[in-house]
């Protein structure tokens, strides 16, 4: 009976192995996986996207039409941690009518650690104070994705 034992626990070994590689790829496709948040408006921008988990940003992009008129689009994070872990992300000095955001995160930054990752209960906030409000319409999407 002990080469029956030792038969069946080289077996479940077998299978725990393959059960463990198989949960690696689909944490691996979760972690690749990218949730669009879209929002749309003809006043001010003053969006807040969070996930109910560690997430990293990955894309933000912006169009706008309608009357001629730029201002800055600025990214920031609102920590859960408090505000004096608040910290502005980036800035778009001239963004509106002709002048799109797009902004991807390089593939070098998509790894941890990040500075591009949030932990849960922290948002990032775009911010665009429209210079011809109720004339330019905008059009908001927020590419985030699970972080490890």
């Amino acid at each position: 009976m002990p080469g029956n034992s030792s038969q069946q626990f080289e077996v479940a070994q077998q299978g725990f192995a393959a059960q463990e590689a198989e949960l690696a790829v689909m944490r691996q496709r979760l972690l690749a996986t990218v949730i669009t948040r879209m929002a749309t408006g003809t006043a001010d921008i003053d969006e807040a996207v969070e996930l109910d988990r560690k997430f990293r940003l990955v894309f933000i992009r912006c169009h706008f039409a309608g009357t001629s008129g730029t201002a800055q689009l600025t990214l920031s994070v609102d920590s859960a941690t408090g505000s004096a872990y608040d910290a502005r992300l980036f800035a778009v000095t001239l963004a509106g009518t002709n002048k799109d955001v797009n902004l991807r995160i390089g593939d070098g930054d998509l790894h941890e650690p990040s500075p591009w990752t949030l932990q849960a209960g922290d948002s990032v906030r775009i911010q665009w104070t429209n210079p011809d409000s109720g004339n330019i319409t905008w059009g908001l999407e927020v590419g985030l994705a699970l972080a490890s």
